[in-house]
């Protein structure tokens, strides 16, 4: 088996087929983190690093392993090009890791580059990449269009958001090509040192003082309907553990007047909070049918000095297989029993037992999310769908996301999902424990239409 061939992540024919099924597929991928403000404004890509790398914190973790300086990953005074012959010189040394693959797809798929990226390559793939992307056809809306194929996205937009770009993008296209999706975590999280600065956002964003919980509340109604009138169909929370669903309104608002007063939080406050306002979103999203997503188990910003010095989202976070997931999601599901559609993202994957297990006890309105950030792997996903097709079932599956700041990533990890997907019902064809023609039906439905369906897009 030669680098990225036709058999590339499929063991066995029968997957070779079920990939030729469902290869050319249009794109679902319910949640990212698209800067939609680039694809509205929908202006060339200076060079192959803003493409590649400019926004890929994975890229910057494997660079930084590989001994990279900072200031050839994130610094300011050092050119693009350099930045990129340095991932360049270091690229054959990241073989093993996903991104190795990512990155080499795209340029197969999209630049038509085989050559391998090294540092002997890296200035001629450089140049001919940044070459491309000075033309139309390498424009955000004509390669979401047109090679990757994306049919509908769902971006991760704050509560205040006004989601003008949104409009511009789907102007552009000429249908709602481009959902968002909404989430409060910052209004949700009490105990950042941002949040109180952040109500008086809230206030002036929807012109309401916050002098009550009901008011905090009141505001999120506001948002949520405007969401709405923008297509958005799920909301989406990051939680580094679950919290139950039991508070009752008079000791969130205490809490809530509390914080405001700026006054110190014992944890069991902060997490009643929270609980609480989790709960009073999922009702609104229960009234209209979104869903509700639920990011577990990021442990977050651990490396102090990377924080100092780049703040969140650069590569500092990791997870933890001590926290305890049933109970307290127990109660939130049990709240919300067969009136909400809840989605389970799992970062750790001694945890995937447990929520495939809770996904089975509560039944179709809970799905299990596709493997999510350190499981976003072949390995990660290969296990995940061979666990979930035993303990669940893979007709509930929720579909793949990308989770990615990249365009090309509904590409490369779209074609990585779609072929481990395949890999795994063929191999189960072959070990007679499913006819061909239903592994086929269960390809397109896991794929595409299983996702569209459930994420009412």
């Amino acid at each position: 088996m030669a680098f990225l061939d036709d058999n590339y992540l499929i063991s066995n024919a029968t997957g070779l087929k079920l990939f030729d099924s469902v290869k050319s597929l249009p794109v679902v991928d319910p949640h990212n983190h698209a800067n939609v403000k680039e694809i509205a404004d929908n202006n060339c890509y200076s060079d192959a690093w803003q493409l590649f790398a400019a926004t890929d914190h994975y890229v910057w973790e494997m660079m930084r392993k590989r001994g990279v300086p900072e200031t050839h990953i994130t610094g300011k005074n050092v050119s693009n090009e350099e930045k990129f012959l340095a991932l360049a010189a270091i690229f054959p040394e990241v073989a093993g890791n996903p991104v190795y693959e990512w990155i080499h797809l795209d340029l197969k798929r999209y630049f038509g580059i085989d050559e391998l990226l090294s540092g002997k390559t890296g200035k001629k793939i450089y140049d001919e990449v940044t070459a491309k992307l000075s033309t139309d056809a390498y424009r955000p809306q004509a390669l979401l269009t047109g090679p990757l194929n994306v049919e509908a996205m769902s971006s991760t937009d704050d509560l205040i958001d006004t989601l003008e770009d949104h409009a511009r993008a789907n102007a552009a296209f000429g249908r709602t090509l481009i959902r968002p999706t909404w989430r409060p975590d910052k209004a949700m999280k009490i105990f950042a040192p941002a949040w109180r600065p952040y109500m008086n956002q809230v206030s002036e964003r929807f012109g309401i003082k916050l002098n009550s919980i009901k008011d905090l509340i009141s505001a999120f109604k506001m948002s949520h309907d405007h969401f709405a009138k923008f297509g958005c169909s799920a909301s989406d929370h990051g939680l580094e553990y679950p919290v139950a669903a039991d508070t009752d309104v008079r000791e969130a608002d205490r809490i809530f007047r509390k914080a405001m007063n700026e006054e110190a939080l014992a944890k069991d406050e902060i997490d009643r909070f929270m609980g609480y306002v989790l709960a009073e979103a999922a009702e609104l999203n229960s009234q209209k049918n979104w869903v509700t997503q639920l990011h577990l188990g990021a442990v977050r910003d651990v490396r102090k000095t990377l924080f100092d010095a780049l703040g969140p989202d650069v590569g500092g976070d990791i997870s933890d297989h001590y926290l305890n997931y049933s109970s307290a999601l127990c109660s939130f599901l049990n709240r919300f029993d067969d009136r909400l559609k809840v989605v389970l993202y799992c970062l750790e994957a001694s945890h995937q037992g447990t929520l495939a297990t809770i996904s089975r006890a509560f039944g179709a309105k809970v799905a299990l999310g596709s493997a999510w950030w350190l499981l976003d792997t072949p390995i990660g996903m290969k296990r995940q769908l061979e666990y979930i097709g035993s303990a669940d079932t893979l007709s509930n599956f929720a579909g793949m996301v990308s989770d990615s700041r990249k365009l090309l990533s509904y590409g490369s990890r779209f074609e990585m999902f779609r072929r481990v997907m395949s890999d795994v019902l063929g191999n189960m064809v072959e070990r007679g424990q499913m006819p061909e023609d239903i592994a086929m039906a269960l390809a397109e439905r896991m794929a595409y239409s299983g996702t569209k369906k459930f994420w009412n897009l």
